[in-house]
């Protein structure tokens, strides 16, 4: 998978998340951008991505998020080793 591939998927796991095909998100969103991103949602969003590509995060991997962007980053680090 390409980056711009992974970033997709991450969007479209992030629209199921919060069951909203018309989700808006570039590589700036923040949490704070998206109505009901709350800690409860992190979890979901980060169960849902390890299970989608069969990685794990770490502490410190969750603590460095700042942006959707991040989260495409982190994802294509750990898919491709």
């Amino acid at each position: 998978m390409t980056e711009h591939e992974i970033a997709a998927v991450v969007h479209g796991v992030l629209r199921e998340v919060f069951e909203r095909e018309d989700l808006a998100l570039s590589p700036s969103t923040t949490a704070k951008e998206v109505p009901g991103w709350d800690s409860f949602k992190q979890i979901e969003i980060v169960l849902a991505l390890e299970a989608r590509f069969g990685i794990s995060f770490t502490t410190q991997d969750l603590d460095a998020l700042r942006t959707v962007g991040d989260l495409v980053a982190v994802v294509c680090r750990k898919s491709f080793g």
